[in-house]
This record gives C-alpha cells, sequence and structure tokens, in this order.
C-alpha cells in the first residue's frame, strides 16, 4: 500500500524504502519533498513534480524535460502516475457529465462534472460505497468495501480536469496550467468523506496547492453527515468549507434517516458546526436537506428546522429527493418545498432550493451508486463503523 502523505516525512521515507513501486498522486508537496530526499534528490525537484503531475496533467517521466536525466530514469524504475481507469463516460442533456472509474477489485466509484455559466463543479468520492447507510441515499444501499486512497481520491480531479482540458480544447501542455476548467470541488459523491480522514486530508492540500491545483478554500467543500470529532480535526488541520447532510430538524427522525445521529445527536452537531465557524472560510455552514414527502417537509418540520439553526449562521440547501426503488421514498411535491422554503426564508435564514442536475445519467444528488463488490450485512458495518470512531481516531473499516 502506498505510503499516506500525511504522514511525516520520517515516516514516508520509511514506506518508500519498502515499496516497490510508488504512486505519486498519493502524495501531497510534503509527500514529495520527502520522496524526493529518498532518491537524495534536492526539495525544489519535489515542487517541479508537482506541476507536472497537477498543473500539467503528465503521466510520462519523459516528457518532464526539466527534470534531471538521472532523476528520470530514478522514477521511471521506482514511480508512477497512475489515476483511476474510466469505466464509462456519460453526459446529460444539460450538460453535466458521469464518469464510472475502476478502483481495483471489481469496484468503481462516480465522479461528476456540473458545468455552469460561472463555474466549473466537480463532486469526488472519497470511498467504495458507504457504511453511514442514509435511507434517502442510493450510495448507501450499495453496500462499503473499503476507503479510497488518496491517489484515488485526488485521481479524480486529475483525470477529470485534464480530460476536459482536451475535450474542449484548452489543451493541458506547459504554459496552459491557467486554463482551469474546475473552479469547485465538493467532496459529495460516494462515502462519507470524515470517515477516510488520512487519505482525504492530503488530497485538500493538493486542491488547495497553489504547485497544483490552486483553489481557494471557499472553492472547496467537504460534506459530512456529521461525524463531530473529525469535523474538529478537519478544522485544526484543512479548514475549507463544510456541508452537512442534517435532512431533520430534530433526533427521533433524524436517526431514522441518517444513523450516524444517534452516535453523535444534533445538539452535538450544532456545537461542532460552532466550532467550525470560528476557522471556516465563510461565515457560515451549508446545511443540506433533501426533501422527502410527507417524512421531513411539513410546516411544523420547517418551524422545528428554524429553532434547531438559530444559533448557528447557516444556509439551509433544500434537495429535491431523487427516487429509487429500494428508498420506499418519495420527492416532496414542488409546491410543498416552495411553500417550505418561504417558512425558512420569513425567518430570515437564507435558503436555496437545488437545482436537480443530471438525473438523466443518473448524477443527480443521492443517485451515485457506482459498484460495490461486497453488497451485503449493512447494518453490521454502521455499527461497527460508529463502534470505531473513538477518540478522534478513525480506523478503517474491512468487510468481513
Amino acid at each position: 500500500m502506498p505510503a499516506r502523505a500525511g504522514g511525516s516525512a520520517k515516516q514516508v521515507v520509511i514506506e518508500m524504502a519498502n515499496a516497490e513501486t510508488v504512486n505519486l498522486l498519493d502524495f501531497d508537496a510534503a509527500g514529495l519533498v520527502a520522496y524526493c530526499a529518498s532518491l537524495n534528490e534536492k526539495p525544489f525537484r519535489a515542487k517541479q513534480l508537482e506541476r507536472w503531475i497537477h498543473q500539467f496533467g503528465a503521466a510520462d517521466f519523459d516528457g518532464m524535460t526539466d527534470l534531471a536525466k538521472s532523476l528520470r530514469e530514478k522514477l521511471h524504475t521506482r514511480a508512477s502516475i497512475v489515476a483511476p481507469a474510466i469505466v464509462s463516460d456519460h453526459i446529460s442533456s444539460d450538460g453535466t457529465r458521469k464518469w464510472l472509474v475502476d478502483v481495483g477489485n471489481g469496484n468503481a466509484v462516480e465522479t461528476v462534472y456540473i458545468p455552469e455559466e460561472t463555474r466549473g463543479t466537480l463532486c469526488v468520492s472519497s470511498q467504495a460505497g458507504c457504511a453511514v447507510n442514509c435511507r434517502f441515499c442510493s450510495t448507501g444501499k450499495q453496500g462499503f468495501n473499503r476507503n479510497l486512497t488518496t491517489a484515488e481520491i485526488i485521481g479524480q480531479l486529475w483525470m477529470a480536469e485534464h480530460t476536459l482540458r482536451r475535450s474542449i480544447g484548452a489543451g493541458g501542455g506547459r504554459g496552459e496550467a491557467d486554463q482551469r476548467v474546475i473552479t469547485n470541488v465538493v467532496m459529495m459523491g460516494m462515502g462519507e468523506p470524515l470517515l477516510n480522514f488520512d487519505a482525504l486530508i492530503p488530497a485538500l492540500r493538493l486542491m488547495l496547492d497553489d504547485n497544483a491545483y490552486g483553489l481557494s478554500r471557499r472553492r472547496v467543500t467537504v460534506s459530512t453527515s456529521g461525524v463531530v470529532p473529525m469535523m474538529d480535526r478537519l478544522g485544526a488541520e484543512v479548514p475549507v468549507a463544510l456541508a452537512v447532510s442534517l435532512h431533520a430538524p430534530n433526533d427521533a427522525l433524524r436517526d431514522e434517516l441518517v444513523p450516524l445521529n444517534r452516535k453523535y445527536p444534533l445538539r452535538e452537531l450544532m456545537a461542532a458546526c460552532r466550532r467550525y465557524l470560528t476557522v471556516a472560510p465563510r461565515d457560515f455552514i451549508t446545511f443540506e436537506y433533501c426533501m422527502l414527502d410527507g417524512v421531513n417537509d411539513t410546516d411544523a418540520h420547517a418551524r422545528e428546522l428554524i429553532a434547531l439553526t438559530r444559533d448557528v449562521p447557516c444556509k439551509l440547501n433544500l434537495i429535491p429527493f431523487n427516487p429509487f426503488p429500494e428508498s420506499g421514498l418519495l420527492r416532496s411535491k414542488n409546491e410543498r418545498i416552495k411553500a417550505f422554503a418561504q417558512i425558512l426564508m420569513d425567518a430570515g435564514l437564507v435558503t436555496t432550493i437545488r437545482k436537480t442536475r443530471g438525473d438523466d445519467i443518473d448524477a443527480a444528488c443521492g443517485q451515485l451508486a457506482g459498484e460495490v463488490k461486497d453488497r451485503t450485512r449493512l447494518s453490521q458495518r454502521t455499527q461497527r463503523t460508529q463502534r470505531q470512531i473513538q477518540g478522534g481516531k478513525i480506523i478503517e473499516v474491512r468487510p468481513v
């Protein structure tokens, strides 16, 4: 397994010494410096490598013309640049593009690009499947297999950015690195990002690094179902924008819709949001709220939501549910969604209704399912995940 770029330089060097070939997509800037040191190369070589890999999309060391020939020869025998392979590529009638990418062992995850007039947003997956098993999300119904590596997370951005550049004729060679197509990244694809914290952090650092993708912290968003200890750690290490999958205004209902709430109830979640705001790049938390017909969409629910968020500066993003057969749920009627939103706005809450994008290719919110090899014993995995969140430390969950 590749060394984690989030570890110390000494750890990286030790792990590299024991590895046959490393995937350089696994390393953030610090990881590349440590790796170059293990090859007896100067730190500036790491910056050159980072620019070639992430800004220019290079996967061939021979083309890295400003690297010494001796270094290129070392890299040929000891390293690679390998993003997840594209299994399928679908484009929606509204321009949304969805890739299914192979992450090995019979598993695939989905990556979605959403173009708009003033920005291009990439929705990135963090796990093969998901163990949180929210009732309204098709990903959870597919089961959980494993966490993605840093290379598999950042590799989705690497693949999408340079694929899109080629498709619109933006090139990707030297001198064209500033012609970015993707302006925003949301960790809202398959999986719970904060249950894959160690691999997530180096990927986020690369997204923000000016020698890689150069995105601002305001343009990178991590979505979580409410893993409270990891929210605190994210704020301490890489405080990007935060979205919280809320979906219910009280514990009884949220226990049913978002099982993780039984571990971290709303009182603890709201307190964690207030703490995060002290370091967040934006002065509000985004609360995602999936509108479910007759379940969480009444006037009474709206009033509860107002009371719940009173002390948390926030924006409410109402998401029309995208039905799938296993859920047993229906989308709220448009009139009900508008009425619900109006109650929130009348109380002074900034409220938006998300426009449904890409649902004709199953790329809309909540529809990502991918291909997950092991689809059994979901409830056991969810319980095991919750037991393994102790003292702010995540232990990778593997199927049994």
